[in-house]
């Protein structure tokens, strides 16, 4: 003798089944939580020369960490850490640009920094200056930023 189920229960067995694999294929499909941005504001009296000449348009950044710093040349963004003296290759569309200050994640920071041979720091008087070669024949950049009277960054 066949057995069938009564109209109820396949129907709630068939609307079981749909709903796990909707929320199975939900949550292949959802994108990953990336870390939270920081905040990034603008370093005040700042130069920044690129091979030897100030770019036409430019812009850098700190946030609350010392050491590291958000460089935009053009349309390009540099992320530098002072403390290890590396350099990294932002994609621009993960910088939001929100009036003087901009929203950028630490999580969006590329595995391998960009080539810097030559990577120089140095305090002169009450400026301090970075110095590197973005590759091995690449362009210098030099960036300077003002130091405060005990001689540490006043950003």
């Amino acid at each position: 003798m066949k057995r069938t189920l009564p109209f109820p229960s396949a129907a709630l067995a068939l609307f079981l089944l749909a709903f796990c694999n909707l929320a199975v294929s939900r949550a292949q499909t959802a994108p990953a939580e990336s870390a939270p941005k920081s905040i990034w504001s603008p370093v005040q009296f700042a130069i920044v020369k690129f091979n030897d000449d100030a770019p036409k348009s430019w812009n850098m950044y700190h946030t609350d960490r010392k050491g590291l710093l958000l460089v935009r040349i053009w349309k390009r963004y540099l992320f530098v850490d002072l403390n290890d003296e590396e350099v990294y290759d932002i994609d621009p569309r993960k910088v939001v640009v929100k009036g003087d200050t901009v929203e950028f994640s630490f999580g969006d920071v590329p595995d391998q920094p960009i080539d810097t041979p030559e990577f120089k720091e140095r305090n002169v008087g009450m400026l301090q200056r970075i110095r590197f070669r973005l590759g091995k024949d690449g362009h210098i950049l030099e960036l300077q930023m003002p130091l405060g009277p005990t001689g540490r960054p006043i950003y």
